[in-house]
């Protein structure tokens, strides 16, 4: 009974879209403009630094706040590495967007301070050296997610922890697929262009 309650409670605040609500605030329509996702990288492009940042911020407080209540729910680890996922999955596919939502970098970076704080905090660090090296965010996720797997895996965290971290690796990997296609093809949009008239400069 405590692991549906926490898959729904995880769903249910994962699917939040605070970055589409952000940016609708300013009139903007993440959907129709710059990369037609309604994720932090978008509003970046599109609203500026502050209203990213915001995003970003509210987006991990979604993982953290479910991991928490399901930790309250049940004494195991289980539970809480359940409701975890289900808020990345309720990021990415959101019921309130029609299932068309972000791509839960933040979500699962918030929900894993809780439950793998080390390995998380060395994944945040390979994400930061990442997107000043090359200046793409969608590598830094990338690299990120795998990092926060492989040192969960290789750390004293639980094994459902660990396994938690390499579904949500994959899910985020997955949902980068075309940004990995334009790093590929050489048409992946830098950190500093932003979207003006609907166009990226």
């Amino acid at each position: 009974m405590n692991a549906v309650l926490a898959v729904t409670v995880g769903y249910l605040v994962g699917s939040i879209p605070f970055a589409f609500l952000l940016s609708r605030h300013r009139g903007i329509d993440l959907r129709r403009t710059g990369s037609g996702n309604p994720g932090a990288s978008n509003v970046l492009r599109t609203s500026g630094v502050r209203a990213a940042v915001l995003a970003m911020v509210l987006d991990g407080v979604k993982g953290t706040i479910v991991v928490l209540i399901a930790q309250l729910l049940s004494a195991g680890a289980i539970a809480a590495v359940i409701a975890a996922f289900a808020s990345v999955i309720g990021h990415v596919y959101p019921i309130w967007l029609r299932f068309r939502g972000g791509k839960g970098v933040a979500t699962a970076a918030g929900a894993f301070a809780v439950l793998a704080p080390e390995a998380l905090g060395i994944a945040a660090c390979v994400f930061v050296v990442t997107v000043l090296a090359t200046r793409f965010i969608s590598a830094g996720s990338v690299a990120g997610a795998l990092t926060l797997a492989l040192v969960a895996s290789f750390s004293d965290a639980p094994a459902v922890v660990a396994i938690g971290a390499a579904a949500s690796a994959l899910i985020i990997i997955y949902r980068h697929r075309e940004n990995l296609a334009r790093l590929v093809a050489g048409t992946e949009r830098r950190i500093g262009q932003r979207v003006v008239n609907g166009s990226v400069r």
